[in-house]
């Protein structure tokens, strides 16, 4: 299968939850030519096929914020108007996201299993990078940027990624051991099996992400967002919960036994349909 066929297969996946709406034609054209493009660029900086193309697909964000920019159905059938000025939108969203490649000199690069440790990295843009199994441990990481970053296997042991952004990555298996994450942000990002034993996690937000079977087990959480995440298998257990909201997430198999919360979680999570039999509500 060819590269415009996997990315085409990738679109259609990604857009089957919306139906047949009126412009889907037109929107996934669009979005396939400029994601053939990123590939191709991806692909003049030495990079393989398929590290060019789980970026490429990592970097098309969250269909969600797409579907917003779609004109209505009633409208789209009565106006080309409203056409027309969605595909000035997306054109230009895409020029913007290409701009900002090369912002630094770590943009778009190739740094798979880089060793970066003990640097200072403060405010440093990784975005569009591939850094599978590359080490940040004891680095200085506040501020930076990782949007659509593929990051399977990296790791930031004792790192400081305070006020960080992660949009749209993959940090699967990625380890955050004794990681400061405070006011870290992770949206849209896959954190399958990721490791955050003694991290620090006061105000992080995981929005809409991918949390499946990752343990929280003893943490103290405080202020923390899940909203819109998968927490499939994801543990809680003997954790502490203050001010943590779990909007619309997905939480029925997720596991609390010995948990502590206050009573606002514990409505929330009990209104989801959580297994909450062995919590402590104060």
């Amino acid at each position: 299968m060819n590269p415009e066929q996997k990315l085409r297969q990738f679109l259609d996946k990604a857009f089957a939850p919306y139906g047949q709406f009126p412009s889907r034609a037109d929107v996934t054209k669009e979005l396939l030519a400029n994601m053939l493009e990123k590939y191709q660029d991806l692909k003049t900086q030495g990079m393989s096929d398929e590290e060019a193309y789980e970026i490429t697909i990592t970097s098309f964000g969250d269909v969600d914020e797409i579907m917003e920019q779609v004109p209505h159905a009633e409208k789209q059938s009565s106006s080309t108007a409203d056409s027309s000025s969605f595909h000035k939108t997306m054109k230009h969203a895409f020029k913007q996201a290409k701009a900002s490649v090369g912002i630094s000199k770590f943009s778009a690069s190739k740094l798979v299993q880089a060793d970066l440790r003990d640097s200072n990295l403060e405010g440093a843009d990784f975005s569009y990078s591939a850094m599978m199994d590359a080490s940040f441990d004891r680095s200085n990481l506040h501020s930076a940027v990782f949007r659509a970053a593929s990051l399977k296997g990296a790791s930031f042991v004792d790192t400081d990624l305070s006020d960080a952004t992660f949009a749209a990555s993959d940090l699967q298996n990625a380890h955050f051991g004794s990681t400061n994450l405070t006011g870290a942000t992770f949206k849209a990002s896959a954190l399958k099996h990721a490791d955050f034993d003694q991290a620090t996690l006061q105000g992080v937000r995981f929005q809409r992400s991918d949390l499946t079977e990752v343990s929280f087990d003893g943490k103290e959480l405080d202020g923390v967002v899940f909203d819109g995440s998968s927490l499939k298998h994801t543990s809680f257990k003997d954790a502490v919960l203050r001010n943590v909201s779990f909007h619309h997430s997905e939480v029925k198999h997720t596991i609390f036994d010995g948990a502590q919360m206050d009573k606002v979680t514990y409505a929330l999570l009990n209104g989801a349909g959580a297994k909450l039999e062995n919590v402590t509500v104060a």
